[in-house]
């Protein structure tokens, strides 16, 4: 060991590729102990010095990885000093604990431009340095990529069609493992898989097959950020895109995707700052500013780096706020920018709204716009209804072509103040957004960002209005996810002009910022004082005292079949099959009763208990029944149709004569559990867009 060595509790990245050949040449006696391997070896202690990670695997042998950059890009980067090098399980379980590292997703400048891209966005975290997409290495077996790859709207090559259904197979494979069942091996030949459509051509595909090992890794793992709720959903996405390329619709040049993002000519922007938020994901921290045009159109730029340690990120987040906007000469940091006014010469954009930062791009500092005045009041101006079925339908188009902000609300509300969630559930914040109440929640549950706190010095000011910008949680009741918050407009003078207004005349509580917060909060990067709040001397002490009125009681959870439920009932959705769901809640209360976890439980049983989990399952023939009535008394009579099909389809495999199970390709089980979760999505957006429709509004079915 050098001098200069120190000790580093993390991995680096690797490539997906690397992944595959290293275990895919593993014999199958070791592929068999591969798990077991990776299990003792993330426990030892790793020292890096330089691009060098080392490992004692014993007394004798060493483990080098050589990352130029952080990220292992080939097979000669994993180095082991045992006998058995390089066909060692030692190596296998290296790569099998290096966390993926992601390709490249950064526009590219037009052909005129001549410097860097603009890190990645808010949710497509950035490539960390070294990564480069521009040739790709060649897979394990000799194959090499195509020549010249088709037009993104040409008819699928034989090429891509193989490649399609060797990755259709192996997702399914995953699918029927489950978590539990899904391990090195199984991930390793996803990745193989994946590498093959990428080499074709079908980058889209090839991403969501390492965003599934990628979120299996964290569900094995037992990671802090894990949620069943994404798993589910990039399993689902996996199987929709082979699925629908296979069958024929590889002439949409969405379902293809494209190896990097192109920036469009923009010319001259006026451009005003709205707000910044953090990103923090398990590999990458940074934040993202979003900016409004003259003409109403949403813009994005980002500063989103990787982090070594976990414990760091959320410093790193918060600390990339007050760091410089990459964009022509301007000398502003993020947190200004959100609060003042660019105008830009020679500006480019991608398609979902970033902002390129190319040589020819000139920047300059201008005064920004508060959010009562145009352009970015025009914002507020559209019903939350619409807003949120602009949300609900952005949220089916790729993240690459998807406009920027479709996914945000922005809405005028008075706050409640706090409720209980279901029948012993955590304490929400409440709000009235013209007559629905809305849940308010932290964007992001971190203790080291201000969400949490924020929130909870708001619900100590019931009557509080607030004009708020939020991401839409996609739930039976409305459900917000607040960015940033600021004075609401007052309300007109009953009296007409002149008069004192809304807020004067029953001594509500209101915000009142410095002079240098420009009126408006960014909740996650900056933190709320006492003093913020001005509150009337009847809600000031440490118990505010609620406003009367129609506050709930407690909020209604869908899955709880029982308990009171807020004043605005929305009116009853639409199964997508087009039958109306007209249920009472048990309580008696018009709100709608929907038993979607029934459905959705099994879906998600499978992904982490795999095919076996529901074979076993389809023997208690009376929880199915039951089930399935319950479902077809609710109105969903396709939900009861297709649970029945994907336990049926579960427990349906041939044995041989001695009673073992025959393996099959899980194609039926496949299609069975695709139909369920796909059904189950449409069902939660009628849901949603039921929960957030005006009551007495009819709900249409969709076509």
């Amino acid at each position: 060991m050098t001098a200069s060595m120190e000790a580093d509790t993390t991995w680096p990245a690797v490539r997906p590729e690397v992944v595959a050949e290293v275990v895919g040449g593993l014999s199958a006696r070791l592929q068999k102990r591969l798990d077991g391997a990776a299990a003792k070896l993330a426990a030892r202690p790793v020292e890096r010095a330089g691009d060098d990670w080392r490992v004692a695997v014993d007394e004798e042998a060493e483990l080098v990885l050589h990352a130029p950059g952080g990220v292992v890009v080939d097979q000669a980067g994993v180095r082991c000093g045992c006998l058995l090098a390089p066909a060692c399980v030692h190596r296998a379980a290296a790569v099998t604990v290096c966390r993926l590292a992601e390709d490249e997703q950064e526009p590219v400048p037009p052909a005129d431009a001549t410097a860097a891209v603009t890190p990645a966005g808010a949710t497509a975290a950035a490539a960390p340095e070294g990564v480069t997409t521009a040739a790709a290495p060649a897979e394990a077996g000799g194959e090499q990529p195509p020549a010249a790859a088709p037009g993104p709207d040409a008819p699928l090559t034989p090429a891509e069609s193989a490649a399609l259904r060797h990755l259709h197979r192996a997702a399914a494979a995953v699918l029927a493992a489950g978590v539990g069942g899904a391990g090195a091996v199984v991930q390793a030949e996803l990745l193989r898989a994946g590498h093959r459509a990428r080499l074709a051509g079908l980058h889209r595909p090839s991403a969501a097959a390492v965003a599934v090992v990628t979120r299996i890794r964290a569900a094995r793992s037992g990671e802090p950020d894990h949620r069943l709720a994404d798993l589910v959903a990039a399993v689902r996405e996996l199987l929709e895109l082979t699925t629908a390329l296979v069958n024929g619709h590889g002439g949409t040049a969405d379902l293809r995707g494209t190896a990097r993002q192109t920036y469009a000519e923009a010319g001259g922007l006026r451009l005003y700052g709205l707000f910044s938020e953090p990103v923090l994901t398990a590999t990458h921290a940074g934040v993202l500013t979003w900016a409004v045009d003259a003409t109403g159109r949403l813009s994005t730029i980002a500063e989103v780096m990787p982090h070594a340690d976990a414990t760091a990120a959320a410093p790193q987040a918060v600390g990339a706020g007050g760091r410089a906007v990459r964009l022509g000469d301007a000398l502003l940091s993020h947190r200004e920018f959100s609060r003042a006014g660019l105008v830009v010469q020679g500006a480019t954009r991608s398609a979902n709204g970033r902002l390129g930062a190319g040589a020819s791009v000139k920047a300059v500092r201008a005064a920004g716009a508060a959010w009562t005045a145009e352009p970015a009041a025009g914002l507020w101006a559209e019903p939350a209804a619409t807003q949120v079925e602009r949300a609900l339908s952005a949220a089916t188009v790729p993240y690459e072509s998807r406009p920027a902000g479709s996914d945000l609300l922005f809405l005028d509300v008075t706050l409640l103040g706090a409720a209980p969630h279901g029948a012993a559930g955590p304490v929400r914040l409440l709000a009235d957004c013209d007559g629905l109440v809305v849940a308010l929640r932290a964007a992001h549950d971190h203790p080291g960002l201000a969400f949490r706190g924020n929130l909870a010095l708001l619900a100590t000011a019931p009557g509080l209005r607030l004009r708020v910008i939020g991401r839409l949680e996609r739930a039976a009741r409305p459900e917000l996810r607040l960015l940033a918050v600021a004075p609401a407009p007052l309300a007109p003078a009953p009296d007409g002009p002149g008069q004192a207004g809304l807020h004067d005349q029953v001594g509500l509580p209101s915000l009142a910022l410095p002079a240098d917060r420009a009126g408006r909060v960014n909740l996650g990067l900056e933190r709320l004082q006492t003093a913020d709040l001005s509150l009337p001397e009847r809600l000031a002490g440490p118990f505010p005292q609620p406003l009367p009125g129609p506050v709930p009681e407690r909020l209604h959870d869908p899955a709880d079949p029982v308990g009171p439920v807020g004043p605005v009932d929305p009116p009853s959705p639409m199964d997508p099959a087009g039958t109306a769901v007209s249920v009472r809640a048990s309580d008696g209360s018009d709100a709608p009763d929907v038993p979607v976890h029934l459905l959705t439980r099994r879906v998600e049983q499978a992904v982490t208990g795999g095919r076996p989990a529901l074979a076993l399952g389809t023997g208690k023939a009376g929880t199915l029944d039951a089930d399935g009535a319950w479902l077809r008394a609710a109105g969903l009579a396709t939900g009861a149709l297709l649970l029945g099909g994907l336990c049926a389809a579960a427990g349906d495999q041939l044995r041989d004569v001695f009673g073992r199970v025959v393996a099959d390709d899980h194609e039926a089980f496949t299609t069975a559990w695709l139909a369920a979760a796909c059904y189950g999505e449409e069902l939660a957006s009628a849901l949603c867009a039921g929960g957030w429709a005006r009551q007495g509004e009819e709900v249409t079915p969709a076509p």
